[in-house]
């Protein structure tokens, strides 16, 4: 059949069912953008482009659908970088469309030429360049499949001289790739394993959400077992928050119950998990990772098992496949042993953290520093950052979708959030990008029109993103709910300030004299500052309802200037002055 290579290039996005591109407008993508709108594509012009891919990100996480980004060759595909990178670790299958300098003048340093494949080799799961006009169709579908059966980004790479060519075509069907559910031998042995275990412990991760029926199917298993489920660093929607079972997050600011139980347990199953090193890093002074259980890791890139901690059985699959696999195997008299010691053990210790959570409001010092007790003498009719925490919970919707971006008080309040079903946390994964909330929330309400959605944010993250507030208002985009944490300050970088460099407060400090509340009304949104818990929920509780009726409500929420526990434990350390340094030893620079 003959058509235009971008006809072809559409008609095979239309195939798979790509209705969302985000991005912004540019002379190498418009014989495509052109007919988006005939096509029933909708595009989404942000004001930055990394924004765009974030937003992509959280359309595709809340959703399982799969989205494009696409924007000019040259710089603006490099501001994709980062939202690239952190679609591929938190697992995202993306389309990144990526128009290239004209063919005919590669290599010469043209107009907004950049090496486009180099530049994502590391940050993508495939790519794939168009080499000839008449296999773009064929490649486009490759890279889709891709995308999908490595859930993760991949990018198509094509010359803008490609496009607007007469050309000879069918368009090739979608390809859709079965999960496995695990080798036979490594599964039986893993349902062995488990059946002798005293105290097993189930650990899930981002493929339980990803996969289908993967909460359901780890449900299933932890009740035959009686086993605790903890769920990895920022995927608390991994198993349902209102189940007996669910022991919390491990990692940052996680759950001291779910850290306890995992440190006694004899066989944990890490389902659908890479066991990222940060994930598990020590919380609260607690070495919890259990140095002689016997570990069981199912992941679906072979490439991950064993890679961060030491297993006894590896298990490429699918994990909703994989631990049904595993039940339909367990032995009769499975989870039997020491099961009502169990069931008294998990409810005792989640219990005694939910007191203690609940009664946590300050953050503690380090021996030999006062930073937080500073901060609270100097606003002491502030709310510390924990008290915002409880104040949100009062009104979050049962069934809202949250997204958290990077940063001190986001990461406090990783210990608070349950959810019932998955694809409802949004939080920017172990790339760890500042900027995250905003528009991963956006794409999320743009995927899921009909569910109430907050974002989260601290002010120096928020600042970057801060421009899509010149965005969103338009008509066409759905309304949203921002909440950021305002105390002038980068707080993660300050607290490392008052550990390990004397509080010599280095480019920590924001301007006291921004309002981001004002920014939102200057943009024609609706800005909100709240001072008080009182306020605070109240704010929230009406920005919801303003929400369904297509108002955007962003809420500054005033907290003193605490500080939670440092990200980096394991990898700062106290400098020591050898050499010494003096400003005297300055010397004058020659102009160039």
């Amino acid at each position: 059949m003959k058509m235009t290579t971008e006809e072809a290039f559409v008609k095979t996005l239309q195939s798979h069912g790509i209705e969302h591109a985000f991005g912004i407008i540019g002379s190498a993508m418009m014989p495509i953008s052109d007919i988006f709108p005939d096509a029933g594509i909708t595009f989404w012009d942000c004001a930055h482009e990394g924004s765009g891919g974030m937003m992509a990100d959280g359309y595709t996480r809340v959703t399982g659908k799969v989205s494009m980004m696409i924007a000019q060759n040259g710089p603006g595909i490099t501001n994709f970088v980062t939202a690239v990178k952190t679609a591929y670790w938190n697992h995202t299958p993306l389309l990144l469309v990526t128009p290239q300098a004209a063919n005919k003048t590669i290599g010469q340093g043209g107009f907004q030429e950049v090496e486009q494949m180099k530049l994502f080799e590391d940050m993508v799961a495939y790519q794939e360049e168009v080499r000839d006009p008449t296999r773009v169709a064929e490649v486009l579908a490759r890279v889709i499949a891709q995308a999908k059966r490595l859930s993760g980004p991949a990018q198509l790479n094509i010359p803008r001289d490609f496009w607007t060519q007469v050309i000879d075509i069918e368009i090739p069907q979608p390809i859709e790739f079965e999960r496995s559910s695990g080798g036979e031998n490594s599964v039986a042995q893993a349902a062995a394993m488990l059946s002798e275990a005293k105290n097993p412990v189930i650990l899930n991760g981002a493929g339980v959400v990803l996969a289908q029926g993967g909460i359901e199917a780890s449900k299933a298993l932890a009740e035959r077992l009686t086993a605790p489920v903890c769920v990895g660093y920022q995927h608390n929607d991994a198993f349902p928050g209102n189940h007996p079972l669910f022991a919390g997050p491990l990692g940052y600011n996680g759950s001291k119950a779910g850290m306890e139980l995992i440190s006694e347990a004899d066989v944990v199953l890490c389902l659908g998990t890479r066991l990222n090193p940060f994930s598990t890093l020590p919380g609260y002074g607690i070495e919890y990772w259990p140095a002689d259980a016997k570990i069981i890791q199912v992941d679906i890139n072979p490439d991950r098992i064993g890679l961060t901690k030491k297993v006894s059985i590896g298990i490429v699959g699918d994990a909703a496949k994989v631990a049904n696999g595993i039940l339909a195997q367990l032995s009769d008299t499975a989870g039997d042993d020491g099961r009502d010691a169990r069931k008294a053990n998990i409810a005792q210790k989640k219990s005694a953290w939910a007191q203690e959570l609940t009664s946590l409001t300050h953050e503690q010092d380090d021996p030999g520093t006062t930073w937080n007790e500073r901060a609270r003498a100097a606003k002491p009719d502030w709310m510390s950052p924990r008290m915002a925490w409880r104040a949100i919970q009062a009104a979050l919707p049962k069934d809202a979708i949250i997204s958290s971006d990077i940063g001190n008080n986001c990461a406090i309040g990783n210990a608070y959030p349950a959810f019932e079903e998955g694809r409802k946390y949004l939080a920017p994964g172990l790339f760890g990008p500042c900027g995250y909330g905003l528009p991963a929330i956006v794409g999320a309400k743009i995927g899921q029109p009909d569910v109430p959605v907050v974002g989260f944010a601290g002010d120096g993250a928020f600042g970057i993103a801060v421009n899509e507030l010149t965005a969103i208002g338009r008509g066409e985009w759905p309304a949203i709910t921002q909440i950021v944490f305002r105390n002038y300050q980068w707080g993660a970088e300050k607290r490392n300030s008052t550990l390990w460099f004397d509080d010599n407060f280095v480019g920590t400090e924001l301007d006291t004299e921004v309002s981001y509340a004002g920014i939102a009304q200057a943009c024609g949104l609706k800005g909100v500052v709240a001072r008080t818990m009182d306020e605070l929920t109240a704010a929230l509780n009406q920005a919801i309802i303003d929400q369904k009726n297509g108002i955007t409500t962003l809420i500054e929420a005033m907290i003193n200037q605490e500080l939670g526990d440092p990200f980096r434990r394991d990898a700062m350390k106290k400098p020591v002055e050898v050499a010494g340094i003096s400003a005297a030893d300055m010397q004058p620079q020659a102009g160039v």
